[in-house]
């Protein structure tokens, strides 16, 4: 099992944290993949996909197909917190019958997860393959919002009450 992070997909989304849930984006192409690893990618490859801060909670996770796969046969894939659930939001997914355009399905035990005091990634795991795609192109995308505490808000604060 190799766990790929060189590849460093451009995560794209509306940037703005706040307590609003926001939606994060990244692509991963299975042949850039292949070449950040160093060899073909196989069963129990791990590719990160999205960093999350520490504190949030990831309220929904999946994948679009973007490039239709090539090259493969029998790979599946999952997505999730590795170390935490790594099926947790798509379970299975039968990624060289999919064609452009396709979604995965949410796993029956989806829930959300909660990233705490440590920043964590949303992955996606190669769970089965006979030979994994060497082409096709996956968005993976997630709504997040910020959960970590929001501080004292008291009125010993604000700048006014100290001049008194």
């Amino acid at each position: 099992m190799a766990t790929i992070s060189t590849l460093d997909p451009a995560v794209r989304g509306s940037g703005a944290r706040g307590r609003q849930p926001y939606v994060v984006q990244a692509s991963i192409d299975f042949a850039a993949a292949a070449t950040a690893k160093g060899s073909a990618l196989v069963a129990t490859d791990v590719i990160e996909a999205i960093n999350v801060p520490a504190g949030s909670v990831i309220l929904n996770a999946g994948v679009e197909v973007t490039t239709a796969p090539s090259g493969g046969t029998g790979t599946v894939l999952d997505v999730g917190v590795t170390g935490v659930d790594a099926d947790v939001f798509v379970d299975g997914f039968a990624f060289d019958s999919a064609s452009a355009g396709a979604y995965a399905q949410n796993a029956a035990a989806f829930q959300p997860v909660v990233i705490g005091s440590a920043a964590d990634t949303i992955d996606v795991l190669v769970q089965a393959a006979t030979t994994v795609s060497t082409a096709g192109v996956i968005r993976v995308w997630a709504v997040l919002v910020d959960a970590s505490d929001l501080g004292t808000l008291g009125a010993d604060e604000v700048a006014r009450d100290a001049l008194a």
